[in-house]
């Protein structure tokens, strides 16, 4: 049964800590630059004389691009700034390869185009990795990874989450989706009901129609967490990471065509994740632990 714990240091391998990631990575804080957390694309850094002599690919500019419109990875917040995850990922990894940082927001459908155009140098806005986007672009290491959860109301019993720890036990599941398709692989005796929503699926699982839901662990967790639950329900058992089903990561889209910025990229989310950066963002965005 593929799930977080077995699947860790194949995917610490592939180029994570992000999030499956988070069940190898440790817990260290963030300090960002107060210039770069005040800009929307911009900072001074250059390049020191330690990474010149160091043979290491450089650029005095790295130009990304992401979209506004994906909460809490990219967005505008209240006050109109371009904010999220992504953005200030984006930020540190220019911080780590002593180049400033240049972010522009273009819609969701262009931004793979806008890449290929040579309109920038990296692409970072949640884009999975997958055969189809391969043929297009290249991609960094994976930073984060969208696993599938349990929900139970509270008081809920039970903990073992394993398909023999789950026969007779109602599930419920958007239709339609790699999470239906998982259960329904997996959990063969249990009682799987399907929803035309998530959302729908969690209404039932806060009326008890349900004994457990099955989802997206973020969107779960920010469910969880929000008012709409009425705190009703927490996550059950770990987290599953199965590429088949959940995808292969989330990765930074680069140009085909240019072995130096993927190198310089790859270098500088390294020194992201070991300087602790990464976690302090993985828990400023996501309040609850979705692995």
């Amino acid at each position: 049964m593929p799930r977080s714990r077995s699947l860790g240091a194949r995917l610490a391998g592939a180029g994570g800590c992000a999030l499956a990631l988070i069940a190898a990575c440790t817990l260290i804080s963030l300090t960002f630059a107060p210039s770069l957390r005040a800009q929307n694309g911009g900072g001074d850094a250059q390049p020191d004389a330690a990474q010149a002599g160091s043979g290491e690919p450089r650029r005095f500019v790295i130009r990304f691009l992401t979209e506004g419109e994906f909460p809490p990875f990219n967005y505008y917040d209240d006050e109109g700034v371009l904010s999220g995850f992504n953005v200030d990922l984006a930020r540190a990894i220019c911080l780590e390869a002593n180049a400033a940082c240049d972010i522009k927001v273009r819609p969701w459908e262009e931004l793979l185009l806008a890449l290929r155009r040579g309109d920038a140098d990296a692409v970072i806005a949640a884009h999975r990795v997958t055969a189809g986007a391969l043929a297009e672009v290249d991609f960094s290491d994976r930073y984060f990874y969208t696993p599938g959860r349990f929900a139970a109301r509270k008081g809920n019993a039970v903990e073992d989450v394993e398909p023999d720890g789950l026969d007779g036990v109602t599930i419920g599941v958007a239709k339609g989706t790699a999470h239906e398709a998982f259960v329904k692989a997996f959990y063969r005796d249990s009682r799987i009901v399907l929803y035309e929503t998530p959302d729908l699926a969690r209404e039932a699982l806060q009326q008890g129609k349900v004994e457990l839901v099955f989802d997206d662990a973020i969107s779960l967790a920010f469910w969880l967490n929000g008012s709409l639950s009425r705190q009703c329900c927490e996550f059950k058992g770990d987290a599953f990471l199965e590429p088949k089903y959940f995808g292969d990561g989330l990765a930074v889209a680069l140009p085909r065509n240019d072995p130096q910025i993927k190198t310089l990229i790859n270098t500088a989310l390294k020194r992201v994740r070991q300087s602790g950066r990464f976690q302090e963002l993985v828990e400023r965005y996501f309040p609850v632990r979705i692995y």
